[in-house]
This record gives structure tokens, C-alpha cells and sequence, in this order.
């Protein structure tokens, strides 16, 4: 496992990085699994598999995702506050639209773990719940 920073990466990444032949994004997870240690939550796991066309090429990923830690994320405190913070964006105006973007957002503000993502669903937990986002400044601030 590489070194550095810990960060999570979101199934809306690796689904770019396994897509995309060039894009902002994959750049990112590039450098990241180059670079710094990525937590693959067991929910993230079953997105990108899940999306997969074939048993030979979900096998193959399985595989590559042995390179990386698998966090089991719900329990029954995370589903608790999972809820609130679902209740508070909505009090804001924003609809999370996945369970699984909530339930993951929620771990990593818990857990103070950046997300490296390209989901527009996690934008109400960066302003208003304090979820980073990766990359994250030198300076600590998200990029």
C-alpha cells in the first residue's frame, strides 16, 4: 500500500478512472494510488463491480481492488447520523439523491477522511457538513 495522505476515493472516481482514457479525475486517482494510501469503502466496492459487463473483467477489478484496504462503513450509530445529515441538507434545499453517497459521506466527516469524487451529490457535505475533498492544498484547505 502506498504511503502519504489517507483518502477515499468515491465509485464516480474509479468509474472514471476505469472509463475515461483522460479526465481531470482519473489524473487524480492516478496520483493518488501512486501516491498516498486509498480506502475503498465495502459500498464503493459493490458500485463499480456492480457496473461491470462481465464476470471475467469484474473478477480482474475485484482483484485490483485487493490493493487497497476495504473499510466496512455502516453500522447502526453511521446510519443514525447518516439520517441527520440527510435531514440537515434538506433543510438547506439539497436532496441527496443516493443512500450510499450519504452513507459514505457521512463515514469520511466522521472518520475526518478526504473524498476524492466527481459527484455533484457531495457538494451540500463540503459546504455545509465539513466533508475535504481531495486533492486538498498544501495549506490543508480543499483544492
Amino acid at each position: 500500500m502506498a504511503q502519504g495522505l489517507v483518502l477515499v476515493a468515491d465509485s464516480s472516481a474509479w468509474i472514471a478512472f476505469y472509463r475515461a482514457s483522460s479526465s481531470p479525475i482519473k489524473v487524480q486517482i492516478v496520483d493518488a494510488i501512486k501516491n498516498h494510501t486509498i480506502l475503498v469503502p465495502d459500498l464503493v466496492l459493490v458500485e463499480v463491480l456492480r457496473g461491470i459487463g462481465s464476470e471475467r473483467s469484474a473478477k480482474n477489478i475485484e482483484l485490483e481492488f485487493n490493493n487497497y484496504q476495504t473499510i466496512e462503513v455502516v453500522g447502526k450509530g453511521l446510519a443514525v447520523l447518516a439520517a441527520s445529515n440527510y435531514r440537515v441538507l434538506r433543510s438547506k434545499g439539497i436532496t441527496v439523491r443516493g443512500t450510499v453517497d450519504l452513507l459514505i459521506a457521512t463515514w469520511c466527516i466522521e472518520n475526518d477522511i478526504p473524498l476524492l469524487h466527481a459527484d455533484r451529490d457531495f457538494s451540500g457535505f463540503e459546504q455545509y457538513l465539513g466533508l475535504a475533498r481531495w486533492p486538498i492544498s498544501e495549506k490543508g484547505k480543499i483544492s
